[in-house]
């Protein structure tokens, strides 16, 4: 395993605060280059602010990944930063806590657009690129509800679903370019998202819940790995959480 990611340059998209905004310190604290999509400028701009505090070389793109154009904006700011796209973080996305009784299809299409077409989008913005190079590395970042059903949440667990499909689906389909694929699958973390979510509410009051850095970490665990390594999921729960 590489100590440091010195050399590398990549996207993470989301990566204006939460998960998205740990794994960015967490890539620039090892030595990558990273562009910063985000929804919000402010929170792309904190973000590569907190990086360069630290020492680390960030650069914001604002960006929705549900526009395709945004997201080549993206990967162009990268090469011409960083010279390659060594890596992507596929991790911006929404929740949805509705019945399939009373929920706002509206509010589906929403999180079926960002958590699947999304991601979707990500990964062809830059496969191209990657493929050229004879070399990559993917990471989705999926959820424990991708692989697990329960009540309160059906869109949301339906799109990391999808994602854990598209994950596999994408690893066969790359399988001997050089272009690897990680699925990291998180149970609850402690984000304001998550706060704000009613399901996630009631895990606060009888776990632990695992917070934005653990996710930092097994991201840049996972790309500091030699190239002979396939890491094909990482699920990642908080001590005493069945789902």
């Amino acid at each position: 395993m590489d100590d440091r990611l010195d050399g590398r340059g990549g996207l993470v998209t989301g990566g204006g605060r939460g998960i998205g905004a740990a794994i960015v310190s967490e890539l620039a604290r090892l030595g990558a280059g990273v562009v910063v999509t985000d929804l919000s400028d402010a929170a792309g701009e904190e973000t590569v602010s907190g990086v360069a505090t630290a020492g680390g070389e960030a650069l914001a793109v604002v960006g929705d990944v549900r526009r395709f154009a945004d997201l080549e904006r993206a990967r162009d700011a990268c090469l011409a930063r960083f010279g390659r796209v060594d890596f992507v973080v596929a991790n911006a996305g929404v929740g949805d806590s509705s019945s399939l009784a009373d929920g706002d299809p509206e509010g589906w299409r929403l999180t079926l657009e960002v958590n699947v077409l999304g991601v979707a989008q990500t990964v062809r913005s830059v496969l191209p690129t990657m493929l050229a190079q004879g070399d990559g590395h993917i990471v989705l970042i999926a959820s424990v509800s991708g692989r697990e059903s329960y009540v309160g949440e059906p869109i949301y667990v339906a799109s990391k679903w999808a994602v854990v499909g598209l994950g596999h689906a994408l690893r066969k389909e790359t399988a001997g370019t050089g272009v690897r694929v990680t699925l990291i699958e998180p149970g609850v973390v402690d984000t304001p998202l998550a706060r704000g979510n009613v399901f996630a509410q009631a895990l606060f009051e009888s776990i632990e819940p695992l917070q934005p850095e653990d996710i930092g970490r097994a991201v840049g665990w996972v790309l500091r790995q030699p190239k002979r390594m396939a890491i094909n999921e990482l699920v990642l729960r908080s001590t005493g959480q069945e789902l």
